[in-house]
C-alpha cells in the first residue's frame, strides 16, 4: 500500500462528499469540486474520514490510491478554505492591474497583456507590483499563476520578470573584461 494512502482523508462538517463508481463530488462552503476515478481505488468512509485503498495490489493500483488520497485531500481544502498563489513583477515600468476577470499587465512589451481569468479563479492585485491568484482548484491556480508567469520569467542577470513569492532567482555574475 502507498504510504500517502494510509493517511486517512479527514471530513470536517459543513463538508459533503458523495462517491459514485465513476467520480467523487465535494461541495463545501466555497463551491463545489468533482474528481473522476479510475476502476483501481475504492474509497471507504468511517465516520468523518475516508480511507483510499487500491483494489489490487498491482503496482499501478498502489500508485493511484496515493493520487487519489492526495487530490481528494486537495480537494476538501479547497472547498473550505481555498488556495492562492502570490506573483510579484520586478522591473522597471512592470505593472499589473485586475479589472474584472482580467489581468492587465505591462511587463515591458510594446503593447500591454491582458490575461483572461478562467471560471473559478479570482485575481487580486493588493499593489501595482503583486498578483494573488485564488480559487479552489489547486490544479487550476497552479496552472493560471504559471501561465501569468511564463509571459516574463525572470532573467538571469537583473532578476527582472514575473516571480513566486518565495521563488530564489540566482543571479549569475555578468562578463568581465
Amino acid at each position: 500500500m502507498s504510504r500517502v494512502a494510509k493517511i486517512p482523508v479527514a471530513v470536517p462538517s459543513g463538508v459533503e462528499i458523495t462517491v459514485t463508481d465513476a467520480q467523487v463530488v465535494v461541495k463545501g462552503p466555497l463551491g463545489i469540486l468533482a474528481q473522476s476515478l479510475k476502476g483501481n481505488v475504492v474509497l471507504e468512509r468511517e465516520g468523518d474520514k475516508i480511507q483510499v485503498k487500491a483494489r489490487d495490489d498491482s503496482r499501478h493500483a498502489v500508485a493511484m490510491s496515493g493520487t487519489v488520497r492526495a487530490l481528494l485531500a486537495n480537494m476538501v481544502h479547497g472547498v473550505t478554505k481555498g488556495f492562492e498563489k502570490k506573483l510579484q513583477l520586478v522591473g522597471v515600468g512592470y505593472r499589473a492591474q485586475a479589472a474584472g476577470d482580467t489581468l492587465n499587465l505591462t511587463l515591458g512589451f510594446s503593447h500591454p497583456i491582458a490575461h483572461k481569468m478562467p471560471k473559478g479563479v479570482k485575481v487580486e492585485t493588493p499593489s501595482q507590483t503583486d498578483v494573488l491568484v485564488k480559487g479552489i482548484d489547486k490544479q487550476l491556480v497552479g496552472q493560471v499563476a504559471a501561465e501569468i508567469r511564463a509571459y516574463r520569467r525572470p532573467e538571469p542577470y537583473k532578476g527582472k520578470g514575473v516571480r513566486y513569492v518565495d521563488e530564489v532567482v540566482v543571479l549569475k555574475e555578468t562578463k568581465k573584461k
